[in-house]
């Protein structure tokens, strides 16, 4: 019996690698645990009059275009009387979640005041917050529209007190000088029930423009008065006429104010008359024909500086005393040595003076004096003082064939601002010109140098015709007055000295011309006429200025201004015709011209031409010139057919050239056609190629196989053409190669299909 064998037992451990899976899952789960609370927000409650636009999970909680939070909840309050959202808040911001903590909802808004919340539209709409710092509070009532600016925003916030509110809203400009510089932030019923109370703010750059003895005015709307002496119109901008507007200004008198106190109330005025925020000035008058107070403007170079406030007569009525109210930046030009006067219309055989008044009524003039002491009582002078040609800026001369409606004042002016005025007039000493002093204002001086052109601008152009209408005026105002205009085309030309002498044009067109003059003699100018464009390519390149006969009445004479690439029109070798309308079967072209009227086309010339200015007109369009691209090729033929030139040379019944030219052989028993293939056709043709007169219909009639008719194309029906073949060996066929033109293609040749690459 065999002995059995005793196991080796060994203890093992009681750890397996199996748990370290779980207890990763553990650690991971409990991580996962303590990210979320700590990262959970906290819950409040917001109570809405409507929910309308609000989503659950997706209207995020905005704070200066940060989201802070969303809304997880939402549902109707239990009053029904508004919907109460659940509103999750970042833990963060718990510390700002305090009774004065102010939520709000952002849709789009479009008032007259302005457009907000246009980022919805897009993102929709959000609940903005505006947090506090304070003990933590879960309920809140959120406002009805987005409140007014803080408080506690850089700048200047001030109180204004108003009889009655007007078209003021929040949100309406306030503005400084036309200039935005804050705006209304709230009103409110004062506690005596009588005023209104405007809180405005003042951006903090322009805090410091509020001083102790301000004056706020409503610039709302418009101000309109109106009178036999003119209407008067005013407004702040037009941002105030739709939304409202507040202005202020200080008065020049007060600039030494001291800096205003947040606490002060202003009082608004109801317009800024009513302000007063200009100086006071006596005008000792003989007349008051026509002036009114508040009404009557004081002007300086067409700009309103004041106005004529009131009107004392004084106790025996002989002596009229005006007090007038002028702009601020008046006071320091207002020396003794200024001038006023009356400006009224005046007819007389000397002329007719004061014009513009028509217009708006009379008014009040002043010229500031250059020397002097400051002064607030002047006398007024009976008619307008002369013109001071010592007065700083440019002094000219300008020599024109005829005065016009050009008077002592007419403006002068660039790109339609007035820069100047006409100083005086008086025929030059061969009595053939009228010599006009004009002087330009210092500021405008450096827009006259020697490329300087002037024009008389008075007036309306008018110029028609079968292609349209132009109606041209330099403005309303020369309509009246008259004027002269002027324009620089080299700003960095030399400058002139004073007293310089122009030429004045006649009209714009006359002042600005440009570009190089030709002369074009014609046997005929049949529908040619002054303005007929001269056009390359398509492009106007220039234009008939006149047309003349010439001395011996053999012929007329056009004159041309090239004002494009003049430099290679005007040379030996250039080539001018007449583009007329083409009617009939076999070609109609240029029918723009039936409405337009004939043109002027050119073939420049080379460049090594030498400079010309004298050319003959051609009646039509010249011959193809020799030196185009191409294969050319010459075709003797019996007798010309119905070719012509410019008809075309097709290939399988696509035009691959054109005829150039049609001459008689040197014996005159033949008729040599010169034809150009295209480039990329050229190696189309071989020296067994064949061509044929494909013009026309080829009609082949018979009792038993009846008609057979063949034809190229219709156009070669109509137009004419020359066809050709080719065969599939042979060499290319060498430039000036003559062929054979056959009246008609046999039918060997109309089978070749030889396989020839062409060129890309």
């Amino acid at each position: 019996m065999t002995e059995l064998e005793q196991p080796s037992i060994r203890k093992t451990s009681s750890w397996s690698a199996i748990w370290v899976l779980p207890l990763l899952a553990l650690l991971i789960g409990l991580w996962l645990l303590w990210r979320a609370f700590s990262e959970a927000g906290l819950d409040v409650q917001v109570h809405f009059a409507d929910g309308d636009g609000i989503q659950v999970n997706k209207t995020q909680v905005m704070y200066k275009g940060i989201a802070v939070g969303k809304v997880v909840g939402l549902h109707v309050s239990a009053d029904i009387q508004g919907v109460d959202a659940t509103i999750e808040i970042n833990r963060e911001a718990q510390d700002y979640l305090s009774k004065n903590t102010r939520f709000w909802l952002v849709r789009p808004r479009v008032s007259l005041a302005g457009v907000t919340g246009l980022e919805t539209l897009v993102s929709g709409i959000y609940i903005a917050i505006e947090p506090a710092k304070g003990k933590l509070v879960r309920e809140f009532q959120a406002l009805a529209e987005p409140p007014p600016l803080a408080d506690s925003l850089p700048g200047l916030h001030v109180t204004l007190k108003a009889d009655r509110l007007g078209s003021i809203d929040r949100g309406s400009p306030v503005f400084y000088r036309q200039i935005r510089v804050g705006q209304v932030k709230n009103y409110r019923l004062a506690e005596d029930q009588r005023t209104i109370e405007i809180q405005i703010y003042v951006e903090q750059p322009y805090a410091h423009l509020v001083r102790k003895h301000t004056r706020f005015w409503n610039a709302s709307g418009i101000s309109f008065s109106g009178g036999l002496s003119g209407f008067k119109l005013r407004a702040e901008s037009l941002v105030s006429i739709a939304t409202g507007g507040i202005a202020f200004a200080t008065p020049e008198h007060r600039q030494d104010s001291p800096p205003t106190d947040p606490a002060f109330p202003f009082r608004l005025y109801e317009d800024f008359e009513a302000a007063e925020t200009g100086f006071r000035v006596q005008l000792q008058l003989d007349n008051v024909s026509g002036l009114q107070p508040g009404r009557t403007p004081v002007v300086f170079n067409g700009v309103q500086v004041g106005v004529l406030r009131k009107l004392d007569m004084g106790q025996d009525f002989s002596r009229p005393l005006a007090e007038l109210t002028m702009d601020p930046r008046t006071e320091e030009l207002l020396l003794s040595s200024s001038e006023f006067w009356v400006v009224k219309p005046s007819i007389s055989l000397a002329g007719i003076t004061g014009l513009e008044a028509l217009v708006q009524g009379n008014f009040l003039a002043v010229r500031f004096g250059k020397e002097g002491v400051p002064a607030r009582e002047f006398s007024v002078r009976a008619k307008a003082p002369p013109l001071n040609v010592d007065a700083p800026g440019l002094h000219l001369r300008l020599a024109a064939e005829r005065l016009g409606s050009l008077d002592v004042g007419t403006p002068i002016l660039y790109r339609q601002i007035r820069v100047g005025s006409v100083q005086s007039y008086q025929l030059s000493a061969d009595r053939r010109e009228v010599m006009l002093d004009v002087h330009i204002e210092p500021d405008y001086a450096g827009l006259v140098n020697a490329s300087t052109r002037f024009w008389n601008a008075s007036g309306i152009s008018l110029k028609g015709g079968l292609s349209g209408i132009e109606v041209k005026s330099e403005s309303l105002q020369t309509l009246v007055l008259g004027g002269i205009a002027f324009d620089t085309p080299d700003l960095q030309a030399a400058p002139v000295a004073r007293f310089r002498r122009f030429a004045l044009f006649a009209d714009e067109k006359q002042a600005l011309a440009v570009g190089r003059l030709i002369e074009l003699r014609t046997a005929r100018s049949d529908g040619l006429r002054e303005g007929t464009p001269l056009r390359f390519r398509g492009l106007d390149v220039g234009q008939v200025e006149q047309i003349r006969l010439s001395d011996d009445m053999a012929a007329v004479l056009l004159r041309v201004r090239v004002t494009e690439a003049e430099e290679r029109i005007a040379r030996a070798g250039s080539r001018f015709w007449v583009v007329r309308p083409e009617l009939g079967l076999a070609r109609t072209a240029n029918l723009d011209t039936l409405v337009s009227g004939p043109y002027l086309e050119v073939q420049p010339a080379a460049r090594t031409g030498a400079p010309q200015r004298i050319f003959e007109l051609l009646a039509q369009a010249p011959q193809a010139l020799a030196e185009e691209p191409g294969l050319a090729l010459v075709l003797s033929a019996a007798r010309r057919g119905s070719v012509v030139t410019g008809d075309a040379v097709s290939y399988r019944g696509v035009p691959v050239g054109k005829v150039t030219s049609l001459e008689l052989g040197p014996r005159a028993d033949r008729v040599l056609i010169h034809i150009r293939i295209e480039p990329r056709y050229a190696a189309l043709v071989r020296g067994g190629s064949r061509f044929w007169n494909a013009s026309g219909v080829d009609v082949d009639f018979g009792l038993l196989k009846g008609v057979e008719v063949r034809t190229e194309s219709v156009e070669a029906i109509l137009a004419g053409g020359i066809a050709f073949a080719t065969p599939e060996e042979g060499s290319p066929a060498h430039p000036g190669q003559t062929f054979a033109l056959f009246d008609e293609p046999q039918e060997e040749w109309l089978r070749w299909a030889p396989k020839i690459p062409l060129k890309p």
